[in-house]
């Protein structure tokens, strides 16, 4: 049993270097496979505040959702055969991816779903700096990482504060 939370960390590790690695730094290039991730998903996202209009199609209707699917069944078929010897942790790698998608989707189809329970995700479509904040389902990695940085995009607006004046006018 211990495979489930060494299942969980791996997972939460392995969101946060893909979408880092392949999904931004490969993916900056047009011409390359993963750049349907920073010229279709990225601009969705900001263009409609957050909402991407392609996660209310079938998965296979476009290119961004399509590799998105894709990405996620391969990665979890590459760990099918640990299954034999670690049932639980292989289990976990595939809830994980499951669970990946399951949250990406719904916080793209939900803005405001997503700022109440995936702020770090939020923060990195919509804040300033898109190289940071790379975990979707949980910011764990990124804290290890020191990439969790909350932004403008889920920070509460600050109440404006009376002046002494005002009471004495009340």
């Amino acid at each position: 049993m211990i495979g489930i939370p060494i299942g969980l960390a791996y997972a939460n590790a392995l969101e946060w270097a893909i979408h880092k690695v392949v999904l931004h730094d490969m993916g900056r290039k047009r011409d390359r496979f993963w750049s349907f991730h920073m010229h279709d998903h990225h601009r969705a996202s900001v263009l409609n505040d957050f909402y991407d209009p392609d996660y209310e199609k079938p998965f296979w209707a476009t290119k961004a959702r399509r590799r998105e699917v894709w990405t996620l069944a391969a990665a979890t078929a590459l760990h099918l055969p640990l299954a034999p010897v670690a049932p639980f942790f292989t289990g976990t790698v595939i809830y994980s991816a499951v669970r990946y998608y399951q949250v990406h989707k719904k916080s793209h189809l939900d803005p405001a779903w997503a700022v109440e329970h995936l702020p770090w995700h939020v923060d990195h479509h919509m804040g300033r700096n898109p190289d940071m904040n790379w975990c979707v389902t949980h910011p764990f990695f990124d804290h290890v990482m020191g990439t969790r940085q909350p932004t403008e995009a889920t920070q509460p607006t600050p109440a404006p504060q009376a002046s002494p004046g005002d009471a004495a006018i009340a």
